[in-house]
């Protein structure tokens, strides 16, 4: 089984501007349209079986209606959306609940979209709050290529954010928070130094041809296989390609399918 763990779509009605705009605040190009149907093709081409998309909420009023319609497309043909909500909404404990209610697995934070550090008390019981109600947390981690100039989710300030969950969730030994970018974009010196062997997961999005090899195979056994889960970023970085890239670092049988599939079967209760 290959569980593409973060791909984003948008609506048909933004999809192109949206594509256009990032391109060229990241000065990157896309690896498909940025439609559910451009990310279906992608997934039968290159062998996928499940992609789960991240919504990201940029200001509180987007709240229903990015989550309603994750919840229209969520659990059908191989789709699995998480939600997305905004630290400065009134009442986050509220929309969490409906998040749960509509029967997403987790939500997505963007602390640099956001413009809200990791550590923001808004986040830290947000967070604290998701891990409470058994939601997935997935966080961007690092540097965002398209506003560099401050990154809202270092490694150090993860490392606080894990700290406080800990001391704060009911259950912090069932947190199931997710670092992107092999926690922490373009900072994976800090991210070895600080976060390898820490309670977290990190995903693999656009990570191939961005690390070198020999320190991701590092990370990846350090940390252990059994809590990396694959990941594309598509439309950023394409899925067979990606499948491919991993492939050649020439893990174990077992790691190779603990990475592709296996964990995130697990976290998800596939």
């Amino acid at each position: 089984m290959i569980i593409d763990f973060h791909t984003h779509v948008f609506p048909e009605a933004i999809a192109s501007g949206t594509i256009e705009k990032l391109e060229a605040f990241a000065h990157i190009k896309a690896q498909s349209n940025g439609l559910l149907k451009g990310l279906k093709a992608s997934m039968e081409k290159a062998g996928v079986d499940y992609s789960v998309i991240l919504p990201v909420v940029t200001k509180p009023s987007q709240f229903r209606t990015v989550n309603e319609y994750a919840a229209s497309i969520n659990g059908r043909d191989g789709i699995i959306s998480f939600g997305g909500i905004h630290p400065d909404t009134e009442d986050y404990q509220m929309e969490l609940d409906q998040i749960r209610a509509y029967g997403l697995p987790g939500i997505k934070l963007h602390p640099d979209y956001q413009k809200v550090h990791v550590t923001d008390p808004r986040y830290l019981k947000l967070i604290t709050y998701a891990v409470d109600l058994g939601l997935i947390v997935t966080l961007h981690a690092g540097v965002d290529i398209g506003l560099p100039d401050e990154v809202y989710c270092p490694p150090e300030e993860s490392v606080q954010m894990l700290q406080y969950v800990e001391t704060h969730a009911m259950h912090p030994e069932q947190a199931k928070i997710i670092l992107a970018h092999t926690g922490g974009y373009a900072q994976w010196d800090a991210v070895e130094e600080l976060l390898v062997g820490k309670n977290v997961y990190f995903d693999l999005a656009y990570t191939f041809g961005h690390i070198e090899t020999e320190q991701l195979l590092r990370i990846i056994r350090n940390h252990g296989a059994d809590r990396i889960l694959f990941a594309t970023d598509s439309p950023w970085n394409d899925q067979k390609a990606d499948i491919e890239a991993l492939k050649a670092l020439n893990l174990t049988p077992e790691e190779e399918a603990a990475i592709l599939g296996e964990n995130a079967r697990t976290l998800l209760h596939l």
